[in-house]
């Protein structure tokens, strides 16, 4: 894909995410009182306390966020997150009044946790947050805990933020917020991870060239050689080390024990792989 086009793509995956966002907020969350963190949790509150828009407070709390943002995190990031959070506070003006779910804690949370989970993970994947936390939690993972995934320290922020919900809208609808923060936390991680998730396949076999051969030719993968040594036989050894996609490992276990029945196969996950024939390389 040219660089263009990957920027299009890239543009239109944060409108529809944003829009997915927004429209949470808006016929979700708000109508039931639920602060699930976030700006957008503070604008609830602001809106339930002094009748403040929504949108009005996603763009006044963003800014000095934008501002102290841009030598951390750089430009590219930045202005995708200044464009998502300008069309959040635009969705979040234009879009109806309807509510999604009434009546219901338990839907709404459900239903709230999925919707800006998929919109926070396709943000998450163009390298674009809505601001507020989100950028928050960006920052704190590229500057001081890398170790944390960027999912969990939205969770902890938001929970600051639920927490500070209570006095307002009780702790019942606290209760349910953090089912809905728990719901977005593990559906843009799991977008985030799973786009770029794969399958480690190693085999160890005598017939080591036909099992390889095989995976080159009919799967297109490279196939890597590791010698080795037994440390029990002291027999030298040659494993074969593979990365494929998730729906290429079955394909991976058929050719070996086809080839040879006595092959031994040790399959793992690799939680994200970059280079030719899988994610591009991040590029500033």
């Amino acid at each position: 894909m040219s660089g263009k086009s990957k920027i299009i793509k890239d543009y239109l995956l944060i409108t529809a995410g944003t829009f997915l966002v927004a429209f949470a907020i808006k016929n979700i969350y708000d109508p039931m009182g639920l602060v699930t963190g976030g700006v957008s949790g503070i604008a609830i509150i602001l809106k339930e306390i002094l009748d403040v828009p929504l949108w009005v407070t996603n763009t006044v709390m963003n800014i000095p966020l934008f501002l102290f943002s841009v030598k951390i995190l750089g430009w590219t990031f930045v202005k995708r997150t200044v464009y998502a959070t300008a069309v959040l506070s635009v969705f979040l003006g234009v879009i109806p009044y309807h509510p999604f779910v009434e009546h219901d804690f338990l839907l709404t949370a459900v239903f709230g946790g999925v919707i800006t989970g998929l919109g926070t993970g396709l943000l998450l994947l163009c390298h674009a947050t809505t601001g507020g936390t989100d950028t928050v939690a960006v920052l704190l993972h590229k500057r001081a805990l890398r170790h944390v995934s960027i999912a969990v320290l939205l969770q902890v922020l938001d929970g600051i933020i639920v927490a500070a919900g209570i006095p307002v809208f009780g702790i019942v609808c606290a209760a349910y917020a953090v089912i809905a923060v728990f719901c977005l936390g593990k559906v843009s991680d799991g977008i985030v991870a799973g786009v770029h998730y794969s399958k480690i396949a190693y085999v160890i076999s005598d017939r080591k060239d036909e099992i390889a051969k095989v995976i080159m030719d009919r799967l297109g993968r490279g196939v890597t050689d590791i010698r080795a040594t037994g440390m029990y036989t002291g027999a030298r050894k040659d494993i074969l080390f593979c990365v494929v996609s998730p729906k290429e490992i079955v394909e991976v276990k058929e050719i070996a024990a086809a080839i040879d029945p006595r092959a031994f196969i040790i399959i793992t996950d690799a939680k994200e792989v970059r280079g030719e024939g899988f994610a591009e390389h991040e590029q500033d």
